[in-house]
């Protein structure tokens, strides 16, 4: 009876696990498979979260949705949920990538994705030098063209899924 006992627990536990990658390496997704323009070698510099080589901002490229967030916004983490939908049905249309800024540690941004179930690459800028790329405050959201160029900035909280799949079909092309 016992035996049984445990192979049903091990049988639910393990039906419970998450396809996504929400983890590599102990840490959170890569920014491996970000699109950038290998080329452009300066500019501002941010690191990925998860120690994976960085990138320069002015060589990323789309189609993408950058959503610049701080851990400790609360209005950040309103439109998370919105985001997190948004991602499971459009991984493989359209990149997701999240900057973390006006951190104290990267520690927070780490646990803030993972509370948060953020399985998209995200960077960090540790010495705050985008605020004169992304402006002040945030959430900020810019929809990136192919050629890096931003189409279309969303200042403050993105409310639904819809909203970003009707930015993201306007600005971008792409139907969702």
């Amino acid at each position: 009876m016992r035996r049984i006992f445990l192979i049903v627990c091990v049988l639910v536990l393990s039906g419970c696990s998450s396809t996504e990658p929400v983890a590599q390496n102990g840490l959170v997704v890569s920014c491996e498979s970000v699109t950038t323009d290998k080329s452009i070698v300066e500019g501002i510099a941010l690191e990925c979260v998860d120690g994976s080589p960085g990138a320069i901002i002015e060589s990323i490229r789309g189609p993408m949705i950058l959503n610049v967030w701080g851990s400790w916004c609360t209005t950040c983490l309103d439109e998370m949920p919105e985001f997190v939908s948004f991602y499971a049905k459009a991984k493989g249309k359209v990149q997701l990538v999240g900057v973390a800024v006006e951190e104290a540690s990267p520690a927070n941004s780490q646990r803030f994705i993972k509370e948060n179930g953020m399985t998209w690459p995200n960077y960090y800028d540790r010495e705050n030098k985008t605020r004169g790329y992304f402006g002040m405050g945030v959430p900020v959201t810019l929809f990136i063209d192919a050629s890096g160029a931003t189409v279309y900035k969303k200042i403050g909280v993105v409310k639904s899924v819809d909203e970003l799949d009707e930015l993201t079909e306007k600005y971008l092309g792409v139907k969702i």
